[in-house]
Parts: C-alpha cells; sequence; structure tokens
C-alpha cells in the first residue's frame, strides 16, 4: 500500500456535488494517510446528491476565500451537474484551480468536473475525459477527449462516471505520492 502521510489534498465542492465522486475519493486519500480538506465557497455543509436525489451533507472544512492552493499538494473537483456549474462561474474557484496548475501539483477531476478547469483555461493541448455530456465543451477548450475510465496526462487525472471511481481514485493516490509534474505548467504557461 502507498502512503500520503504528510500530503494535505483540497476537495473543491459547492451544494449539488455527486455524492460517491467526493466521498469516494476522500475515504481512498484518507486510507493512504493524507490530510483531506473540503473547500467551498460557503461556510458551514455542501450538500450531496445521488444523482437527482438529495443525499449526505458533508461539512466545509476551509472557505474558498481563506483557502490558499499553496498549503495543498493535490486538488480534487468531484463531478454532479450543480457543483462544477456553480464553481465554474466562480472566480476565486477559477483562481484557486490554476494556482495548482502553475504549481505543477495534482488535479483530478471527475464527470461534470471538468467543466471547471474548461473555465479555468487550462485544458489547452490537454488529453482528458468525463461524462459524455460535456464533451464538445472541453475539446472547445482546447482539450483531446477521449473515452476512458480513467485518463492521466502529466499530473491531471480525470475519469467519466462513478462507475470509474476504482480507477480514479487509484490513479489519484499515485499521482499524488509522485508529487509535482512539469507537464501541469504547461496548461498555464
Amino acid at each position: 500500500m502507498t502512503h500520503l502521510t504528510g500530503k494535505r489534498v483540497a476537495i473543491l465542492a459547492a451544494d449539488g456535488f455527486e455524492q460517491s465522486e467526493l466521498l469516494e475519493p476522500m475515504r481512498a486519500l484518507k486510507q493512504h494517510d493524507a490530510t483531506v480538506d473540503v473547500v467551498s465557497p460557503k461556510d458551514g455543509t455542501v450538500q450531496g446528491f445521488k444523482h437527482f436525489d438529495k443525499g449526505e451533507q458533508v461539512d466545509v472544512d476551509v472557505k474558498l476565500s481563506d483557502a490558499e492552493a499553496g498549503k495543498y499538494d493535490a486538488l480534487v473537483i468531484p463531478g454532479g451537474l450543480f457543483n462544477p456549474d456553480t464553481l465554474r462561474i466562480d472566480e476565486k474557484a477559477l483562481a484557486f484551480t490554476r494556482a495548482f496548475f502553475e504549481a505543477g501539483k495534482p488535479v483530478a477531476a471527475i464527470c461534470h468536473g471538468p467543466w471547471v478547469l474548461a473555465n479555468a483555461d487550462v485544458l489547452e493541448g490537454r488529453t482528458v475525459t468525463s461524462v459524455p455530456n460535456i464533451r464538445r465543451d472541453l475539446e472547445n477548450a482546447g482539450a483531446k477527449w477521449q473515452d476512458e475510465e480513467v485518463v492521466v496526462d502529466q499530473g491531471l487525472i480525470t475519469s467519466r462516471t462513478p462507475d470509474d471511481l476504482p480507477a480514479f481514485c487509484a490513479k489519484l493516490v499515485e499521482e499524488i505520492q509522485e508529487g509535482r509534474h512539469r507537464g501541469q505548467q504547461r496548461s498555464v504557461a
């Protein structure tokens, strides 16, 4: 088993995140001894969904306005329809996301989560996957889209749906263990 002792990971989430796409990566990271903070534009809790039905609420650890990307080793952006749709128009969320790319740190996004990456302007020339519904958006942002359970491109980890979570979580842990990736920085150069 790999260990992420001393690694700190931010999960960027707003109301409407797909529950399994936040909780399963969080569980995998904690099983590997990482510290995980849920970062959100609001205080208190964020509302999860199981597809279109309300699910669990998750406590927010750090308000986005107080979060510093430099304190984290990696970023995870869960999907769901409402979560990334909210985050992709939040300038603080986009700047927070770009900072991980500028520093060459691993970033993982699943399902609709890559919408945030498209709006953060970090997909030019990158290979990604996502839920098929947003393929055109990602291609329009300059990405090459593949229909695979998980795609890794120099520290950028993307997956399609909750069915892909085992592969997504495994690659997330692996990429964080590897550390910084120079290839991440080419997205913001």
